[in-house]
């Protein structure tokens, strides 16, 4: 009898051992599986961040001291405060002139890639160097390069008679912003370069053979046949571009440090130097957050205008 018990047992924990494992024959359920890791981290690495600083931003909490809820208060004083506006206004221009300057570089990059026949490779390899290169160490060295006293620039500007005295790249508001655009769009030009040849490469030669055939030039086979065809990708990389871009950080603070005079600020470092050097959570983290509404915006626009090219 005890034998005949454990053989009507055994069906019953070999059930109860199959039964989780139904489960992933299903694919709702692997799906959920599949992507609960990501999910996790981006709660615990993006959502849990956020909603702190959404409660710093609401109060008036200093390093070391507790806090009070204070409402939008941070924010209205933003917006009286000049030294921000100021920051709104060259985050606009740094990311426009440096995604400019990105998407002409990266173009002509790509197309001398594409044609290219000898030293394919190393071509390749020499381009992606600013980008794989860490940013802050690339950073320090342009800072180097661009030192008021030993500026490898004015020197060579002066030794072919260019201008008697180069001028002051990182003391002068203007040369500032201008050092700054530079070295972001050298750094991010290689980002392009690559993803436009990718685009390049997927076009059939068949598409430019049939625009030689009909008369079109080089610039005619390039409006007609391959910007047509490159829009998505190109797209989907200024997106990218624009969040990083307006978000950048390590270029500006270790070039300028915000200055001279509050002149190159971007929203992530007058919110460090608000925020962390100043010791103000609150007001840091409302000059934050101000960059979220804007991407939001950007992103939504754009997207519109992928799907469109989609459609189309």
């Amino acid at each position: 009898m005890k034998a005949t018990a454990d053989l009507k047992r055994e069906p019953v924990r070999s059930t109860w051992l199959r039964s989780p494992l139904r489960y992933l024959e299903k694919e709702w359920f692997l799906g959920y599986a599949l992507i609960a890791p990501a999910g996790i981290l981006i709660l615990g690495l993006v959502a849990y961040p956020f909603l702190v600083a959404l409660g710093f931003a609401v109060s008036d909490k200093i390093v070391g001291k507790t806090g009070h809820f204070v409402g939008l208060a941070n924010f209205v004083a933003l917006l009286r405060w000049q030294v921000f506006l100021e920051t709104v206004v060259n985050s606009f221009i740094f990311t426009f002139y440096a995604l400019l300057l990105k998407v002409g570089l990266g173009m002509v990059l790509a197309l001398l890639m594409q044609h290219i026949v000898k030293g394919k490779n190393f071509f390749r390899g020499a381009v992606l160097l600013p980008f794989i290169v860490p940013t802050a160490l690339s950073t320090v060295a342009w800072w180097k390069m661009l030192d008021p006293q030993y500026n490898i620039f004015n020197w060579l500007g002066v030794a072919l008679g260019l201008f008697a005295q180069g001028p002051n790249w990182l003391g002068d508001p203007f040369w500032a912003k201008v050092s700054v655009i530079l070295v972001n769009a050298w750094r991010g030009t290689p980002f392009f370069a690559i993803s436009i040849l990718a685009g390049l490469v997927a076009i059939p030669q068949d598409l430019y053979d049939a625009a030689k055939v009909d008369g079109a030039g080089a610039l005619s086979r390039f409006r007609h046949v391959t910007l047509p065809l490159i829009k998505p990708i190109l797209s989907v990389v200024m997106l990218f571009s624009i969040i990083f871009t307006f978000a950048d950080f390590d270029i500006v603070y270790v070039l300028t440090r915000g200055g001279p005079t509050n002149s190159t600020h971007l929203f992530a470092t007058l919110a460090y130097q608000t925020g962390l050097a100043s010791s103000k959570l609150g007001e840091g983290a409302a000059i934050a957050l101000f960059l979220f509404p804007v991407l939001m915006l950007i992103v939504i626009i754009q997207l519109h205008f992928i799907r469109k090219e989609g459609n189309e």
